[in-house]
């Protein structure tokens, strides 16, 4: 496996339990990259992902199931990791969403781009991707 890693914001864990593009290219790229993400990602998509599930009528079941199968090929990131750049990340994203600190401070400390979908994130310092140019990066 290459050094090349990426850290994913919690919309981008939930696009690949919703979806199968964001899915698909974890799957199809967990060889050559590592993927990862704070611990509260999983908590967030744990958080939101019930009441997104419903509104479209869809077992919760299965889809937590795919959650969970994708904590194999993104690892999730301890708080005790990324913790001591709290400070620094929340001075980058601060005045933006402040609850995004953890993806950010966890991109810093990994030395790793974020893959996300929030534009809060842009001129941050970290570079940035987006799905519909995550493929780039992958390749």
């Amino acid at each position: 496996m290459s050094g090349k890693g990426i850290v994913l914001d919690a919309n981008i864990l939930i696009r690949a339990v919703l979806g199968r593009r964001v899915r698909e290219l974890i799957i199809n790229h967990a060889a050559t990259v590592r993927f990862f993400a704070p611990d509260v990602a999983y908590a967030d998509a744990r958080t939101y992902l019930p009441a997104l599930l419903a509104k479209r009528a869809v077992d919760a079941g299965p889809a937590m199931q795919v959650l969970d199968g994708l904590e194999v090929l993104v690892l999730a990131v301890e708080a005790e990791l990324y913790r001591g750049m709290r400070t620094q990340a929340l001075e980058r994203i601060g005045v933006r969403d402040a609850d995004d600190w953890p993806v950010l401070a966890c991109a810093m400390t990994l030395g790793c781009p974020v893959w996300t979908e929030d534009a809060d994130f842009f001129g941050t310092g970290v570079a940035t991707w987006t799905t519909d140019r995550i493929a780039l990066y992958l390749a």
